[in-house]
């Protein structure tokens, strides 16, 4: 099935001379983040697949005593810039996912911002920062070893890898999400028949049992969306991340 797959990219460069992409949430992300980009991800590109989306988890140090969503926005709450966060950087969607909870739930928690994830995470292990909202790959294993306390899960519904953990809308915040998620596209103007066979090609692949194994085992869910169903999602994306990089003031010259 892969093999297929690869075909039709081969002879779509052979005979197009075109390239396959791979966007991620930053696609989305990127628009209002930066000032200039040097493409417009709406007019320069065709969608093919939304791939696969990885939930973001919601997690405290085990200092912290909030046990729930609810506790932790109440606790916030009582003490306004009282609990701090880590993020990768500025401007990453561990930054911007933490942003949009801050906003939604009226809280006012502090932004640390660390260079990349890896520092952030030692940072939450240690306790130097009380929360973080970062990839199921990222925390997973963390949480699993009681490390750190995850709260909930940011998709729009439970993960099988860690099916204890609700979603941060069903514990009170309605409407929230913040995913990290994987899609294919295709620049504009390659013809409707090749996207097409793609997209079916794609599909077996996402949903073939070997690959939904291993995107279950860490915590991701795979899709295979038809490029329709992956345009909506991209603009709705789009709307949302650019609320949140208001409220963050996030800007990249």
């Amino acid at each position: 099935m892969v093999s297929a797959a690869a075909k039709i990219v081969f002879e779509l460069k052979r005979q197009q001379k075109r390239r396959i992409e791979v966007g991620a949430a930053v696609l989305a992300v990127n628009v209002s983040l930066y000032r200039k980009l040097p493409f417009d991800p709406v007019k320069d590109f065709v969608n093919v697949s939304l791939t696969v989306a990885t939930p973001n988890i919601l997690a405290v140090h085990p200092a912290v005593p909030a046990k729930s969503v609810r506790a932790l926005i109440q606790l916030a709450r009582a003490k306004p810039g009282g609990l701090n966060y880590a993020s990768a950087r500025n401007g990453t969607t561990s930054h911007l996912a933490a942003e949009l909870f801050k906003t939604m739930a009226d809280v006012n928690i502090v932004h640390i911002p660390y260079k990349g994830t890896s520092p952030a995470v030692v940072a939450l292990l240690s306790g130097e920062v009380a929360i973080m909202l970062a990839s199921a790959l990222t925390l997973l294993s963390h949480i699993k070893g009681n490390r750190v306390r995850g709260l909930a899960v940011s998709g729009t519904k439970r993960s099988p890898a860690i099916p204890e953990l609700p979603t941060v809308a069903e514990s009170g915040l309605a409407g929230f999400e913040a995913r990290q998620w994987y899609g294919m596209l295709a620049p504009a103007g390659t013809p409707k028949e090749i996207v097409t066979r793609l997209n079916g090609e794609i599909a077996k692949i996402v949903h073939s049992p070997e690959v939904t194994t291993r995107f279950v085992s860490e915590g991701s869910e795979p899709i295979g969306s038809i490029p329709e169903e992956f345009a909506r999602y991209l603009k709705t994306e789009t709307a949302k991340w650019a609320k949140a990089v208001a409220a963050s003031g996030a800007r990249v010259d």
